[in-house]
């Protein structure tokens, strides 16, 4: 088949190969990263979490620890992304480890329950918030959701470097608003250090419990996720071990960031007020600047939904690429546009997707936990076996140049797969209160991931016959 004109070809993603033109530089990597953890969940997640720890040290505790799970859980990407460098990041680790049934697998959740849902989630995150600036009707957020969806996919269509440069100018405008709370914080410290100041009526905060510091932790970890998107990016950076800062020097930015916005809000809160705060940051913009700062609140949730959701563009179709470079019943997914670094039917077929859910929680909406629900255990079983990945592929592979080694092989990437494997544990046991059609919402996703199965089955039924 002859490679059409536009640079259109099969995608690169499977085969591992590296673009003889590597569009990225450290910078755009980094702002990628930084943009698709820092998102949404630092304005909703801080609320839910000091709502399940008995004091403020066990709230930074747990932030903070974290910030340490995502740093071990970076050395071990850095070392298979620098090693194994690929368009399909997770995808390209567990089918070289695992044999591309168990990478089927992981595109399928990918596809169906933790991009394309983080998506719709984002839209409607973005929505609600625009729509307070700007309401269409009814209708407005999903509007707002469907409109966003599309246009960030043109963007993103014209090409990666164009959509990283649209992500590195969203994730500036994300941390100056992150650190105007800060100043925030600042501002009531110094003008009243000796207590923060609750806006709400005191409550009695919970006592220490498995159940409620294992629930804040799904939710700590929440918020950090996104970061392991930069293994995605691996292949497009013109400098291979680039891919090692990237990570490194992003969750460490990105632990230092939640702490002192946590800190902020606990200073003008209190740990009650935040627990019994449904719009965290307004309420400590709103504490600190008075009423005007409501709007203001409202667009910088806006743009931190939209810099998650173009970061999510940009990473999620990649995975579906391989698939379809994998799987011939999938070959159309495989398209890859040379010229612009894009995969050209992937991302199509990705919005599509998000638009579906997107009319489909127009109807039926389930709100910022219930989604944690859906997709918490799928995203840590997955985050496991990379983990394993990594330790079977240092055995099977040992003769290989690395240019990154995890330091205190085997004992990090060991902790990494137990932190995954507890958060797999908690996801399952300790989050249960939201429904979806009369199911707990947890279980769904797994339900989701068993479809993939069936599917694997029938396409390997077909291979053979």
């Amino acid at each position: 088949m002859s490679r059409p004109a536009t640079g259109a070809g099969l995608a690169p993603a499977a085969r591992a190969g590296r673009s003889p033109a590597a569009p990225l530089e450290l910078r755009h990597a980094i702002a990628i990263t930084v943009g698709a953890s820092v998102g949404a969940g630092i304005f909703a997640a801080p609320s839910l979490v000091a709502a399940n720890v008995p004091s403020v040290g066990w709230m930074f505790l747990l932030w903070l620890a974290g910030g340490a799970i995502a740093f071990i859980g970076a050395l071990c990407y850095a070392e298979l992304s620098s090693t194994y460098a690929s368009q399909a990041g997770e995808y390209h680790f567990l089918s070289r480890a695992f044999g591309r049934g168990t990478a089927l697998l992981y595109a399928w959740a990918r596809f169906s329950v933790i991009t394309t849902g983080s998506i719709a989630l984002l839209g409607f995150v973005y929505g609600d918030y625009m729509s307070q600036l700007l309401p269409l009707g009814p209708y407005s957020a999903a509007l707002h959701a469907a409109l966003a969806t599309v246009l960030l996919t043109a963007v993103n269509m014209r090409g990666l470097r164009q959509g990283a440069q649209a992500q590195t100018g969203l994730t500036l405008l994300v941390v100056a608003g992150l650190a105007l709370i800060i100043a925030a914080g600042l501002w009531l410290w110094l003008a009243a250090p000796a207590t923060p100041a609750p806006v709400h009526p005191a409550a009695s905060t919970q006592a220490t419990s498995a159940s409620g510091l294992g629930l804040a932790m799904v939710f700590v970890l929440l918020t950090f996720g996104g970061w392991n998107d930069a293994a995605y990016l691996s292949a497009d950076l013109r400098q291979r071990r680039s891919i090692v800062w990237a990570l490194l020097l992003s969750v460490g930015f990105i632990t230092a960031l939640y702490l002192l916005v946590n800190w902020a809000y606990w200073q003008v809160l209190g740990l009650d007020g935040m627990a019994r705060s449904h719009a965290v940051a307004t309420d400590t913009l709103v504490a600190a600047f008075g009423p005007a700062a409501g709007k203001l609140i409202a667009a910088m949730v806006a743009v931190a939904a939209l810099t998650s959701m173009n970061a999510t563009l940009i990473v999620g179709a990649r995975t579906a690429c391989a698939l379809g470079d994998d799987w011939p019943p999938l070959r159309f997914l495989a398209r890859w546009d040379a010229e612009r670094h894009v995969p050209r039917h992937a991302m199509p077929v990705q919005c599509v997707l998000a638009l579906l859910l997107i009319a489909v929680g127009a109807t039926f909406t389930s709100g910022f936990q219930a989604m944690v629900e859906y997709t918490a255990p799928v995203f840590w079983l997955f985050f496991l076996l990379v983990g394993v990945a990594l330790l079977r592929l240092r055995a099977a592979d040992a003769g290989r140049a690395r240019p990154f080694r995890v330091p205190l092989y085997p004992l990090l990437p060991l902790l990494f797969c137990a932190s995954s494997a507890g958060m797999l544990w908690a996801s399952l046991s300790f989050v249960h209160s939201q429904q979806l059609g009369g199911f707990n919402a947890a279980w769904i996703g797994v339900a989701v991931l068993g479809s993939g199965a069936l599917m694997l089955l029938g396409m390997r039924r077909r291979e053979r016959c």
